[in-house]
Formats: structure tokens, C-alpha cells, sequence
């Protein structure tokens, strides 16, 4: 994947909090993905979704059910200024179909919308593009963390009458009752929770419409920024692909986007990386491209990546992989 979105900080410092209250420490869950526990004091990091599923792949391996325990404890005040505006909108559809606005601003995986079906509606999160093996993770983090936030807004809890998911019932199902107290199904086409359409029209027992107004402003220039950032990093990501043969330091890249290296380097420290954590990046996303879809020895893989030897390649895949070109592609 050649095109990493950019997203907040919101799920990995959920993460962090979630297993220090259990004594591990952030290193274990950082390994990997180039995030520095000094990015998590800046509220404007951002970083890109393959640093923020490194993390997420790192917790999962320590306990699979942990997207259902996440979502649990992400509560609209983890949106910051969006979710100021959110809960100072009029009704609970006023402030989704604003949440449905910003998606860049939920740091969403998923394209989220609600269906309207006779006198019920369904939040649905699909087109799931990211890393397949923790499809059910991020699935189970978006719809608790879906519902978390409509209970936030309503000061009660909603209601459901039913809930659907497109991955198989896994071992630990049993643990979606303590979110979804109504009929689940599994293996179905989507992924979606739905209520009486009539709570769409209650209001808000935070309801202002002045700050909502200035709140709802100030996000949609946050917006602007943020996409800006994802535009710009997109071009830097896609000029690096096409040089990873010959990689051309960070001097070169900045004159290839006609800026100076120091604001290059600026930039990316903005968005939370650094040049190194791209090519990294860009490098681990294309080693498994060709050990997936080829049958290139290791050597060939190495040059192509820029690695001038091939031990220097098999160390850094081991790093970022945690195991062995050749067990991986195993």
C-alpha cells in the first residue's frame, strides 16, 4: 500500500493507557512504528495508518479481544474539537450526520453512513481497506466506539435492535453482549448497529448553538489543514516509491518537492514522522509485495529495496516484521 492515510492519535494513546494500567510499558506496544512516546504530548501529531495499525497489531497479539475493550473507553471527548461540536449540536442526527462530514477528523478506518430503513436506522462502517488480519479488531473498536459516542451525546443509553458484522463469530463472542444486548449476527454483508429512527430527532442536553457554531467553524479549517497534510504527504510517499532502488536522502527528496531540508524535515515531524520512518515504510510495504507475488530470491528483493547487502535487508525486515524474509514468505 503505497498511499498511508494520515490519522490522530486517538486509538494508539488509547492503547498505551489501556495496558499501563496493567504495568506494560509503551515500549512494547511503540515497537516498530517509528512513533517517539515525546509525539503523544503534541494534541496536532499526526501519523500515518500504518504506524497507528503497527500499534494496534502489537496489542491484538497480546490479547485478541482488546478492539471491543478499546471502543468501550473511546468516548466523544477523545475528538477533541469535534467532539465539542458534536455534543453542542442540536439532536443526535444533527451531530452524526457532522461526524459524517470530518471522517478525517474520527481518524475512521471505515466509510461510516446511516441507512434508513422504515422506522429503523443503521451506522454502518465499510470499505475496509486496511491491514486484513486485523479487520475484526478495527471493526470491533469502530462500532463500540460508534455507540460509546451516540450514549456520550444522549447523556443514556440508545436502545439497539440489532447489529451485524461481516467477520465470523469469533471464540470470545460471547463479549459482544456487553455492547451489542441485541440480536448479532455474523458472516453477514456488513457492518452496522440500528436503532429507532426517532431517536435521530432527540435533542442534546448539551445542545448550544453558539458554541456549536464556532466549534463547528473551527473544524471545518482543522479539516482543510488536515486534508492539505494528506495531499501533501501522499505526493512525498509517491515520489519516494518510485526512487527506492536509489533512495535520494533527505536532501534530495527536499529538492525534488523545491523546499529546503529543514523545512522538509519540519513537515514530516508536523504529521509525526520522519524521513526515515517512510522509506522504513514504503520499504516493509514493498518487501511483502514481492515475497507475497514473486519468486525473486532475497538478494534480487534487496536490491531492488536499495539495500546494498543482503544481510543489511534481512535485519531490517526481522525489525520490522518481527520475523526472517524467508518466514514470512514461509
Amino acid at each position: 500500500m503505497l498511499h498511508s492515510h494520515l490519522t490522530t492519535l486517538n486509538a494508539v494513546s488509547l492503547v498505551l493507557n489501556t495496558f499501563k494500567d496493567e504495568g506494560l510499558p509503551s515500549e512494547a506496544l511503540l515497537a516498530g512504528s517509528g512513533i517517539r512516546a515525546a509525539d503523544l504530548s503534541r494534541a496536532d501529531t499526526r501519523i500515518t495508518t500504518n504506524q497507528e495499525m503497527r500499534v494496534c497489531a502489537n496489542a491484538v497479539a497480546l490479547r485478541r479481544e482488546i478492539g471491543l475493550e478499546l471502543g468501550r473507553r473511546m468516548h466523544v471527548s477523545s475528538y477533541g474539537m469535534l467532539g465539542y461540536a458534536l455534543l453542542t449540536s442540536a439532536t443526535l442526527g444533527d451531530a452524526l450526520r457532522l461526524a459524517l462530514r470530518y471522517p478525517a477528523l474520527l481518524g475512521t478506518l471505515f466509510e461510516l453512513s446511516l441507512e434508513i430503513e422504515g422506522e429503523q436506522v443503521w451506522f454502518c462502517a465499510n470499505g475496509y481497506g486496511e491491514n486484513p488480519q486485523l479487520a475484526v479488531f478495527n471493526t470491533e473498536l469502530c462500532l463500540v466506539s460508534l455507540k460509546v459516542i451516540c450514549e456520550d451525546l444522549l447523556g443514556r443509553p440508545l436502545p439497539l435492535e440489532g447489529a451485524r458484522f461481516s467477520h465470523s463469530a469469533p471464540d470470545y463472542h460471547a463479549s459482544y453482549g456487553q455492547s451489542f444486548p441485541c440480536l448479532r449476527t455474523f458472516d453477514a454483508g456488513d457492518n452496522a448497529f440500528s436503532f429507532a429512527k426517532s431517536w435521530l430527532d432527540q435533542p442534546l442536553p448539551l445542545a448550544d448553538t453558539v458554541t456549536h457554531q464556532a466549534m463547528a467553524e473551527r473544524c471545518r479549517k482543522q479539516n482543510l489543514e488536515f486534508t492539505g497534510r494528506q495531499t501533501w504527504l501522499e505526493r512525498i510517499r509517491k515520489l519516494l516509491a518510485a526512487q527506492l532502488h536509489a533512495a535520494p536522502g533527505l536532501e534530495g527528496l527536499a529538492e525534488q518537492m523545491n523546499c529546503s531540508p529543514r523545512t522538509l524535515r519540519r513537515h514530516l515531524h508536523d504529521v509525526g514522522c520522519s524521513y526515515q520512518t517512510l522509506l522504513d515504510d514504503l520499504r516493509f510495504e514493498r518487501a511483502k509485495l514481492l515475497l507475497n507475488e514473486t519468486e525473486w530470491p532475497i538478494y534480487r528483493i534487496a536490491e531492488t529495496l536499495g539495500f546494498s547487502e543482503t544481510a543489511s535487508f534481512r535485519h531490517a525486515f526481522v525489525r520490522w516484521s518481527g520475523v526472517a524474509p524467508s518466514q514470512f514468505r514461509a
